[in-house]
């Protein structure tokens, strides 16, 4: 196949902040077709990127390459809606009258709608059709899933997957990523690695590279043990004949001093329950909640225990947060009770980052008493050892929280809340901007935490991971509730948040319950047929050989030098995996099929 020719390039591209280097020798190319996503940790670099990318960053020496007439949009993190209406302001990025009218519909948005007052979801989702309206050639999406519900985020998915343009989107999402993408760049140590794959394949492969950097680190080490043994064996080794193997110890010397600066630690988290010793925390009957003659919760019942960990979804506007409100008792149901535990400690974490003054520093965010000490569940720490936990450099406490980027400011509502024992922790959105890694930590330590976790959050994958119940609002008074993340409650409720807005994949009657399928005559069968049981035993091998050959191919993928000896045969291992594992999934879900009826009929 002919290679498509390039949309836009960078080849290159070097970009410093004062004598801090942030980029080295990037290359990153997009064609037509190129759905991609932009990896790496927080403060790496990702969003000035994209800005060099779309021309408002002008890099310090290399090329951005774009053919004449590309078109670019970018949607920013905190995108800034202007214009009389919505349509105004979707029409102002290029689009004709009905194409900006037409997006914006399709995210749920009137286009008559004025452009003030607008929620956080709101205004993205106008960014997001204002962009997608205006048929670019170029689609760049910095944290595009932030503020969306889940609903929306699925919206956003369909409309990519379809879209012919290229993309490179900077997301946390995980679940967003494995949905959109076909090809990973991973911003790391200054410079951008690329992957032809999706992102679902992308963390096996980075576990490779980050194997064959430590193999090439111990090499320098090596290096330097033996070029210092050298130097040291006295005045022959400074003789002008040897200067030029001297001057190459001192550039290995810089070498690795360059390369340590660019390890950085991960996120060193902690949580505590606090001293109430009830084992029933939240106990409700019968809520009900109505604002200008609006039912956001109608006659809901629970009970919340110690260790739950409840995830609350619905779309932007349902009542997530009008909920959890009620359960804390922080405003009054009109109809119903909520009951809680004695002496319960409350920690909330605000998606809108309201508790943190953007005029402080971050050491003021801290220590807001002053000092140089942090409590930390009740043991004092010393403020630039709990930032570092955290990811902060010392330099960065003298730095305002205005100046943080959103991943940063996200950490920072993190450590203060983690920094206190809490019975209930409420986090209100807590993935937006975190990178993966500190993504996976929190989720460590929150499946470790023995309080309660009332977790509002849009992100599929961070539920599913978590959850040990699922609290889902429709936005019109009705609620559900179904043990395990969102892929059970999906599976459990297929229809309840489509039906919310007349969209649902399935026909409902009017008063939301599926239309019952014309009764079948009962079989007087109480066995499988011949069929069904031979591909019983079927499945039952396949269930047993499949782990056994993926455990192979895993075993072999260990090799941290295989990408770098044989990248064909790395190649053919992850695609072995990605399909047995997904004939693995198949197998399971037919063998569980046909054992329920298996079982049924015996029960007949």
């Amino acid at each position: 196949m002919v290679p498509r020719p390039p949309l836009l390039a960078l080849k290159d591209v070097r970009l410093a902040d004062g004598s801090l280097s942030l980029f080295e020798g990037v290359e990153l190319t997009l064609e037509l077709g190129a759905k991609a996503c932009l990896v790496g940790r927080n403060g790496a670099g990702k969003s000035t990127l994209l800005k060099i990318l779309v021309g408002l960053i002008v890099p310090d020496s290399g090329e951005r390459v774009m053919p004449p007439g590309t078109r670019i949009a970018l949607v920013d993190q905190e995108p800034l809606i202007t214009g009389e209406t919505l349509s105004d302001y979707a029409q102002a990025g290029g689009a004709e009258h009905y194409e900006a009218d037409a997006a914006l519909e399709a995210f749920g948005l009137d286009p008559h709608r004025g452009t003030t007052g607008l929620s956080g979801g709101e205004a993205r989702r106008a960014a997001l059709a204002r962009a997608i309206a205006s048929q670019p050639d170029v689609l760049l999406l910095d944290e595009p899933t932030n503020h969306l519900d889940i609903l929306a985020i699925e919206t956003l998915e369909q409309r990519l997957k379809s879209a012919r343009f290229a993309i490179l989107t900077v997301s946390h999402d995980r679940t967003f990523l494995e949905n959109v993408t076909n090809r990973c760049f991973w911003l790391d140590n200054r410079k951008v690695r690329r992957l032809d794959r999706g992102f679902s394949e992308y963390d096996a492969w980075a576990d490779q590279v980050e194997a064959a950097d430590a193999d090439e680190a111990r090499r320098l080490n090596k290096m330097l043990e033996r070029e210092n043994a050298w130097l040291a064996r006295g005045v022959q080794g400074r003789r002008a004949r040897n200067e030029g193997r001297r001057r190459r110890l001192l550039e290995l010397r810089a070498e690795k001093v360059a390369w340590q600066a660019d390890q950085r630690g991960t996120v060193s988290m902690g949580l505590e329950s606090g001293g109430s010793q009830s084992k029933r925390i939240i106990e409700a009957k019968g809520l009900s909640k109505a604002f200008n003659g609006r039912t956001l919760i109608s006659n809901f019942s629970t009970r919340i225990q110690r260790g739950d960990r409840v995830a609350i979804v619905g779309r932007n506007g349902a009542g997530k947060t009008t909920l959890v409100k009620l359960l804390l008792g922080e405003i009054a149901a009109d109809a119903g009770t909520v009951k809680l535990a004695e002496t319960l400690k409350v920690v909330y974490v605000d998606q809108a980052r309201a508790q943190l003054d953007p005029t402080a520093t971050l050491r003021q965010a801290l220590t807001p008493l002053g000092g140089d000490q942090v409590m930390v569940r009740g043991q004092p720490k010393h403020v630039v050892g709990y930032a570092k936990d955290f990811l902060f450099t010392e330099a960065q406490l003298r730095q305002p929280v205005a100046s943080l980027s959103g991943g940063e400011r996200n950490r920072l509502l993190l450590a203060k809340a983690l920094a206190q024992s809490a019975d209930l922790l409420v986090l209100d959105e807590p993935t937006n901007d975190l990178d993966a890694d500190t993504l996976d930590r929190l989720e460590d330590v929150l499946a470790d935490y023995d309080g309660v976790l009332l977790l509002v959050s849009h992100d599929r994958d961070f539920i599913d991971r978590l959850a040990t119940s699922t609290i889902a609002l429709d936005g019109r008074g009705h609620i559900v509730e179904t043990p395990g993340g969102w892929k059970d409650f999906l599976e459990q409720n297929p229809d309840f948040l489509e039906s919310a807005s007349g969209t649902s994949r399935r026909k409902m009657s009017s008063t939301s319950v599926p239309v019952a399928t014309p009764a079948q005559p009962a079989s007087k069968s109480t066995k499988l047929s011949y069929k069904d049981q031979r591909r019983l035993e079927e499945l039952e091998a396949l269930v047993v050989s499949l782990p056994a050959a993926i455990g192979g191919f895993e075993k072999e993928l260990a090799d941290p030098a295989l990408y770098s000896r044989n990248p064909a045969r790395f190649d053919a291992l992850m695609k072995a995996i990605s399909a047995d594992q997904a004939q693995l999934a198949e197998a399971e879900n037919e063998w569980l099929a046909l054992e329920e009826k298996r079982t049924a009929l015996a029960g007949g």
